[in-house]
């Protein structure tokens, strides 16, 4: 007999992009690789470590002797390389309904990307652009920093211990952790690092709002 679905009771949520919303590895792993080879790095090993971190933070991983102005400036760069190419980004399974379903409800965008990525990624995947979103340029730290989060969470008016984070790499279920909220983890890189719960994708959430509208039920069928 199949599992009955755990359910979490929240008062926001807060939505990673990447991963979770959006799948865009086909262009991390074209650009990141290329990067990598230009660098004399092993493609496999920095695709490890880039999902979830903004790029200067994967480059001070990678090149730890490397100037950290100099991340920032290729950072720049590699921004742009990942805006001008959406050759294959497409939404994750699910998250069409579920953007809808959580449309009148208290939500946020807390992701790696810049601004100008994160709006060419949602709508190549054609997917609804959040009013509440913390961008790269909102955040001092990248992820798995919890300032995103926490940064998020404040802008909706609402106590961490109040929200879930949808995630779907190490560094940003490592960062929702530490902001002091519930983790569910989606697709496959989420379910190795011990989220609260784990889902193949957006199709195993149902979003259900109380008919006092301070709770959201998140129907979560693993």
């Amino acid at each position: 007999m199949p599992a009955a679905p755990s359910v979490l009771t929240a008062r926001a949520l807060l939505l990673d992009m990447d991963g979770t919303l959006v799948n865009s590895d086909a262009v991390v792993e074209r650009c990141w690789s290329r990067w990598a080879v230009r660098h004399g790095l092993d493609p496999r090993e920095a695709l490890k470590v880039v999902h979830g971190r903004q790029g200067y933070a994967t480059m001070a991983v990678l090149l730890p002797d490397r100037p950290m102005e100099e991340n920032h400036a290729d950072n720049r760069a590699m921004l742009a390389e990942e805006t001008a190419d959406l050759d294959g980004v497409v939404p994750i399974g699910g998250a069409p309904a579920f953007m809808a379903a959580v449309a009148a409800l208290p939500h946020a965008l807390v992701t790696s990307a810049d601004e100008p990525l994160a709006r060419a990624r949602m709508g190549a995947a054609g997917l609804r652009m959040p009013r509440v979103r913390v961008t790269a340029e909102c955040v001092g730290a990248s992820k798995p920093d919890p300032e995103g989060f926490l940064k998020g969470a404040a802008e909706l008016g609402f106590d961490p211990a109040d929200c879930v984070v949808f995630e779907d790499s190490e560094a940003g279920i490592l960062a929702g952790r530490a902001a002091g909220m519930r983790v569910v983890g989606v697709g496959p890189r989420a379910g190795a690092f011990a989220p609260d719960v784990h889902v193949p994708d957006l199709t195993h959430v149902r979003v259900e709002a109380d008919r006092a509208g301070d709770a959201i039920r998140l129907h979560v069928d693993a």
